[in-house]
């Protein structure tokens, strides 16, 4: 009887401290939370009255967190202290001033030649757009840019000095409307160059030579016009770097610090109060934890061990897979089987032959997926190394590879829907993104393709078989290799020879591009079974129906389909496998290309006539580069 009144006497006392230390950590938490919203994104600028640079931007000099700034809103300062935007395909822009509240910035060229930059801009992976005025109202016309050998030209025309050559002028005359342009024909000393859209011709011509002309950009997201309106600035919610955003007040001279020093003061009074209710609840009753609580704490610690990378022996393999039972597959370093443990978790054991020469790609194994931790890369739950035998334990993922899905024609594996596309490939491009920047070292996997691409019950998509892989420090781009390696049809033309560049991250990103485009064709991309042999190398025929032809995809689209998203996926893989890795972005500019407005997404080179550029390959444009070249080791 005295042991049950003990118990349920002290049940408040314990539920009292409990509430103390929840109160205390949520305040000291709110307050932190506080100061760091208010203090920690600080307004900056590159010289005195320069443009105040806050939220969305971000001065990167300022080693501001990343929730400070949006996602592409990154300015830097010159040399001379003026603030600078960097576009990606376009170059720098020097910033004049920034109006918030309209979301427009005004930039100018720091040669002093914006009419050279007009030719050459490219919003396919920016967030910004060109504004032709400040009133909300782009009001434009065209003028047609002409490259003369001789200044015989008639009607309203405008020399521009900053593009001239040695023996040639460059002339921009005034379109009056379509017809005038339709019937438009040059002198014969002149060749049309471009028509491009211009803000407010006559005046923009008349100052078309002045160093100070100037260009507007726009941007539409993260909307931000209603904060500024009301007076307040804007951030991300809960100090993330993504996600939704909120209007926060400005705080003015000292109320930072106040705040700070009352969080402290009622924290420390908080202490002092759990603190003696503790020492009060220890003296007085002297008890270890309920026997619920401990029971409930070991049912913790054995699933945190479960959940962490763990040494198995091959006795314990053989447990967890109920000696071998069930065969999920083959590979070619071994077999995989399902297994499970002794928690009710589902696992996949791939079980290495020790009879290849799998020690590398072991090491490289468990060494690389081991300290990844991504929602878009498979985890490895365990290992065995038990003298010449070797496993990996990896979770357990319903939906196996993503090449059932896009390849296989049995009723029981449909075909994904567009949107499901789009998801599995932006999960697949983070998962890369991830692997090139996310870790303390840059690892390159080097076998980027559907069956290494495994997808959970959700169909969420899981990066895996990381035998290939290599770890490079993020300061160097080159990567040293003795042979080429991968899988024939994904391996970028630099992994076999050096004509084409040097091995860098750029190869995953060739490899990524062409993974898009076998999701979107439904077939391999090199498929010699085909009727036509035009179709035998899939990515050059559907660039030319794509780009060449203009004609639309009609591949893998729904009833009810518009394509719009298979056309997506299609440009950003052309864009992938340009066959120099100088010319291919990285998977940070993919994920915003995935991410961004489709409509501003440019037409790529042709990556199959960019062999042209040096003659020394041998290989013809024409067939796919792996048919024409022999593997060079170093």
């Amino acid at each position: 009887m005295g042991g049950g009144c003990r118990s349920s006497s002290r049940q408040p006392q314990v539920i009292l401290v409990r509430q103390l230390l929840i109160s205390l950590v949520l305040f000291i938490l709110a307050s932190a939370d506080a100061e760091e919203n208010q203090d920690n994104c600080t307004i900056s600028e590159c010289k005195h009255h320069g443009p105040a640079i806050r939220f969305p931007f971000r001065l990167k000099e300022d080693r501001q967190q990343s929730h400070c700034g949006y996602p592409g809103f990154e300015l830097s300062c010159t040399a001379n202290k003026e603030t600078k935007l960097e576009l990606p395909f376009s170059g720098a822009f020097l910033v004049k001033a920034i109006d918030y509240r309209s979301q427009l910035i005004e930039t100018y060229d720091p040669q002093g030649c914006i009419i050279k930059r007009l030719l050459h801009l490219n919003f396919s992976t920016s967030p910004f757009h060109q504004t032709l005025s400040s009133d909300g109202n782009d009001y434009y016309d065209l003028i047609i840019i002409l490259n003369c050998s001789s200044t015989e030209l008639r009607g309203k025309a405008h020399r521009i000095n900053c593009l001239e050559v040695s023996g040639y002028q460059v002339f921009a005359v005034h379109v009056l409307d379509d017809d005038w342009l339709s019937g438009y024909m040059p002198p014969p000393s002149c060749h049309k160059v471009r028509t491009i859209s211009v803000p407010f011709s006559n005046h923009f011509l008349s100052h078309i030579n002045d160093p100070d002309s100037s260009l507007l950009f726009g941007w539409k997201s993260p909307n931000c016009s209603y904060c500024n309106e009301k007076g307040k600035r804007c951030a991300f919610k809960n100090n993330t770097s993504t996600g939704s955003i909120w209007c926060l007040d400005i705080p003015t001279k000292g109320e930072s610090g106040k705040q700070l020093l009352t969080g402290l003061t009622i924290g420390l009074i908080l202490v002092e109060i759990a603190i003696l209710t503790s020492i009060t609840i220890y003296f007085v009753y002297n008890s270890k934890l309920d026997k619920e609580d401990q029971a409930r704490i070991e049912k913790f610690l054995e699933d945190y061990q479960a959940l962490r990378p763990t040494r198995y022996s091959y006795a314990d393999i053989k447990r967890i897979t109920n000696q071998f039972k069930e065969k999920l597959g083959q590979g070619g370093y071994g077999s995989v089987f399902k297994g499970k443990l002794s928690n009710e978790i589902l696992v996949a054991v791939k079980v290495l032959n020790y009879s290849k020469g799998n020690g590398e790609e072991f090491i490289n194994e468990v060494s690389t997926i081991g300290r990844i931790h991504h929602v878009n890369v498979v985890r490895l739950v365990g290992f065995c190394a038990d003298g010449f035998r070797r496993a990996l334990v990896y979770e357990f993922l319903p939906n196996e590879s993503l090449e059932k899905f896009i390849f296989s024609k049995d009723a029981n594996n449909p075909s994904l829907d567009s949107e499901k596309l789009m998801d599995i490939a932006m999960g697949i491009a983070k998962g890369i993104e991830y692997l090139h920047q996310g870790c303390d070292q840059r690892i390159l996997h080097f076998d980027i393709k559907p069956h290494n691409i495994l997808l959970d019950h959700n169909f969420n998509p899981k990066i895996s078989d990381f035998g290939l892989a290599k770890l490079c420090s993020k300061d160097k781009s080159i990567v040293s290799m003795t042979a080429a390696r991968g899988t024939m049809g994904y391996i970028a033309p630099e992994v076999f020879s050096r004509n084409f560049g040097n091995v860098s991250y750029k190869s995953d990103v060739y490899s990524f591009g062409m993974l898009l485009l076998e999701m979107v064709g439904g077939r391999k991309n090199i498929d010699t079974t085909v009727e036509k042999s035009s179709q035998a190398y899939f990515p050059e025929w559907i660039y030319n129906h794509l780009i060449s032809q203009g004609e639309e995809l009609k591949i893998r689209i729904a009833e009810d389909g518009d394509g719009k998203i298979e056309r997506r996926l299609t440009i950003v893989a052309l864009w992938c496998i340009q066959w120099y890795p100088v010319d291919r972005p990285s998977m940070k500019a993919v994920v915003q290309m995935l991410e961004g407005d489709a409509e501003n997404l440019i037409m790529p080179p042709n990556p199959f006539a960019s062999t042209t550029k040096t003659n020394t390959s041998g290989v013809n444009p024409k067939k796919p580069f792996h048919t024409g070249l022999t593997i060079i080791e170093e």
